[in-house]
């Protein structure tokens, strides 16, 4: 009984470390996006939590991964990217295309 117990329990321990998340902080702030570069691992789940510091709204978003997220100042949330393939995805500030960007690469 105890074993069926414990074995049960590596279960779902290999189930949790599969669904595991990594959380990497964004800052956005008035055009510009840190950090700039962020590797993160190929195939993970990754959360990213956003802080909108500008004085004005942000839209934190990525074409290819359909990823959106309008802040107004002072706001955070965040988004979850289910298991990147390897590759560059590249994230911008909508309201300030020009100056702001951030380059997740997966590995």
């Amino acid at each position: 009984m105890l074993c069926a117990a414990l074995s049960g329990g590596v279960g779902v321990s290999s189930a949790a470390a599969a669904d595991a998340v990594v959380t990497h902080a964004v800052v956005v702030r008035d055009g510009r996006i840190e950090p700039a570069r962020l590797e993160v691992p190929a195939g993970t789940k990754i959360k990213l939590t956003i802080r909108n510091e500008g004085s004005g709204p942000c839209e934190f978003e990525n074409l290819d991964l359909r990823v959106e997220k309008v802040l107004a100042p002072g706001v955070s949330s965040f988004v979850v990217i289910h298991r990147p393939r390897p590759g560059t995805y590249r994230f911008f500030d909508e309201f300030h295309p020009d100056t702001s960007e951030m380059l997740l690469i997966a590995k």
